[in-house]
């Protein structure tokens, strides 16, 4: 649900003209919700009716716009990604020796997961790790979530971990969807830092804010583009995770 937090937030850091700056889902498909979320990200959801029933897709927007694209299936593996600078192409591959799976999680309180990523650039990796539920809940923006708590490591074809991340996640049993939450990164040095794209408001069609492109919270108004530290940015430390995203 909109919250008079997020229309007090967007009245006094944008300017007027940038009230109404939407963004239209590819021809075809169609918007069902937009996440404003810690890190100065905003998502619009969108399902497209080309698509196997049960996929759906989420661009992500930063201050400088959208950044990235990606789609799940059902079990809300990640079938495919595009990264907007530079452009890269990611997809699942089709060998998995374990598949993420929602139904699991959701049915036994744990799923585990390994499967492969390749990308047009020429970069593959492996990824293991499990999501589990914690049991706790809690409501954000008037929406209700189940708390996951997850971990997981991406290798290269040496076998090099790349990547880590371990923390809490959120789920939406009825829209089968992951959300970013509190956690750390590892960006393949031993460094754990904090992490949060936690969602703070969802937005549905009709209210004010849907559809926008312009992130909320945690964002410098003052400037075109913010420095951003990738091991610290939320959204994009998580274009490897096969999620979200949360």
């Amino acid at each position: 649900m909109k919250s008079v937090l997020s229309f007090l937030a967007l009245a006094a850091l944008l300017p007027a003209p940038a009230l109404a700056r939407t963004w239209t889902a590819p021809e075809g498909c169609e918007i069902f919700m937009t996440v404003q979320a810690k890190g100065c990200r905003v998502s619009n959801h969108y399902r497209c009716a080309a698509d196997p029933e049960g996929d759906q897709w989420r661009a992500d927007f930063d201050q400088e716009g959208l950044f990235f694209r990606s789609r799940i299936n059902r079990e809300t593996e990640w079938v495919e990604s595009l990264e907007t600078n530079p452009p890269v192409r990611q997809t699942l591959d089709a060998d998995r020796p374990d598949p993420a799976s929602f139904s699991e999680l959701i049915e036994t309180g744990i799923d585990t997961f390994e499967f492969s990523l390749s990308r047009d650039n020429g970069v593959d990796t492996l990824v293991k790790g499990f999501d589990r539920l914690t049991g706790r809940t809690v409501t954000i923006g008037g929406v209700l979530l189940e708390e996951t708590e997850y971990e997981a490591t991406e290798t290269d074809g040496s076998g090099t971990a790349i990547r880590a991340g371990r923390g809490n996640e959120y789920i939406s049993r009825e829209m089968r969807l992951f959300f970013a939450g509190p956690g750390q990164t590892d960006l393949g040095d031993g460094q754990w830092l904090p992490i949060d794209g936690s969602p703070l408001d969802f937005i549905f069609p009709g209210e004010p804010g849907f559809a926008s492109t312009r992130p909320l919270f945690d964002c410098d108004p003052l400037m075109t583009r913010a420095p951003v530290d990738p091991a610290a940015d939320p959204a994009r430390e998580r274009l490897w995770r096969a999620r979200y995203g949360d």
